[in-house]
């Protein structure tokens, strides 16, 4: 990987692309400022090295067209704050005024431009289109790990057009050196935890991992698939009758690869989803009708622990209960632990995904874990073994 470091930007404008799209409140200011504060590094190489940048992001789904809730407009403070210097913004991708600042660029300048999505080129991957955003700078820089999959303009077409001086941006290339440590170069015993409410979301991922795991432990709704698979009785847990079959498949494939494969032997269960209904706990192939499983179990947690404290690299996506639900997030917050435990003694942890990602935060466990992915689809598919549109185009 040819990254940002590899190089001086003295005197150059610098095309970074960068992944602003935040959640933002009812007020539209933003509620979580993590993206933007993670670009931060590769934007203040550029310009510490004398050269000026000119940041290209989306936000939201715009369905076509300029829409005010999804405007840029909200970054620009927050940027000028954590760079301490004004950000020059640009609301019209090519109008005379974003070429003009682009023109007089001097090195410390930095220019946002409005969001990409607003044009339905960016996502069409328009040649045309990408030549345009390229004409305005003398490098391209990839720092959006989160779109990576994605084969858009400014995440692929346009690297085409800097066929000498394209960088992989600092945040992207730590992704894919973490990420290639899980997948290429695990210390043994490495455990892969897959939680998560469906079975065919996280097929591809499973059927990689095999070949590389040691244990394989799967909590969430997609574990009732599993065990139904395997004779139990799940009630009305959420299951996938389609990938009944699937689920076999996967257990034959781990008992002929050697891997240990762990599922719930215990679940906590409720007649309806919600938080406000009785709950008990049962075993977690012994779930009687009209009841549904919504966490792991105790005894189940005390099990996975077990095996994540004995590990020596640990990739963990997807919680496994009804996480945003009070009662039914014991089981993730014990995974949580168990992971950051494991790692303070020494594993290498990865972890990605919303709602992982979100247990660790909201127990502030995050600076106790290796690493925590930006990018949940784009992590997703990496881990399936795809390529990455966005991390191709820099390789080309």
């Amino acid at each position: 990987m040819k990254t940002v470091a590899d190089t001086n930007f003295a005197g150059k404008k610098v095309l970074i692309r960068v992944d602003f799209n935040v959640p933002l409140n009812h007020n539209r200011q933003i509620s979580d400022d993590t993206r933007i504060r993670e670009s931060i590094p590769t934007i203040k190489k550029v310009l510490d090295d004398g050269g000026s940048v000119i940041l290209m992001s989306h936000l939201g789904r715009p369905k076509g067209g300029f829409e005010a809730d999804y405007s840029l407009t909200p970054i620009v403070p927050v940027l000028s704050k954590l760079l301490n210097k004004n950000v020059i913004f640009t609301r019209d991708l090519f109008g005379p005024k974003t070429f003009e600042y682009c023109a007089k660029l001097v090195p410390g300048d930095v220019v946002l431009m409005e969001n990409l999505r607003f044009y339905p080129e960016e996502e069409n991957a328009d040649e045309e289109f990408a030549k345009q955003l390229a004409s305005l700078g003398d490098a391209y820089v990839n720092d959006a790990f989160a779109t990576a999959h994605r084969a858009h303009a400014s995440t692929a077409t346009i690297a085409k057009f800097f066929p000498e001086s394209k960088y992989f941006g600092l945040l992207l290339a730590n992704e894919i050196s973490n990420l290639n440590k899980v997948l290429h170069d695990a210390t043994p015993p490495f455990t892969a935890i897959i939680g998560g409410a469906k079975v065919s979301t996280k097929i591809s991922i499973i059927k990689n991992l095999l070949n590389r795991v040691d244990n394989l432990i799967i909590g969430g709704g997609m574990a009732f698939t599993f065990i139904k698979a395997l004779g139990g009785n799940v009630g009305d847990s959420l299951i996938e009758e389609d990938k009944i079959d699937v689920a076999k498949c996967i257990v034959q494939e781990v008992m002929l690869k050697g891997v240990n494969l762990y599922l719930p032997t215990d679940a906590v269960v409720a007649h309806a989803f919600s938080n406000d209904v009785n709950f008990q706990t049962v075993h977690a192939d012994k779930i009687e009708a009209g009841m549904m499983g919504l966490d792991i179990g105790k005894k189940t947690c005390r099990r996975y622990a077990e095996i994540i404290t004995h590990s020596s690299t640990i990739l963990w996506n997807g919680p496994m209960g009804v996480f945003e639900m009070s009662n039914f997030k014991q089981g993730t917050k014990s995974v949580a632990i168990a992971v950051a435990s494991a790692t303070i003694s020494g594993s290498f942890s990865l972890i990605g995904g919303g709602d992982s990602v979100a247990a660790i935060n909201e127990y502030n466990l995050t600076d106790q874990i290796s690493y925590v992915s930006t990018g949940g689809g784009a992590m997703l598919e990496y881990i399936e073994g795809r390529e990455l549109p966005g991390v191709k185009a820099l390789m080309d």
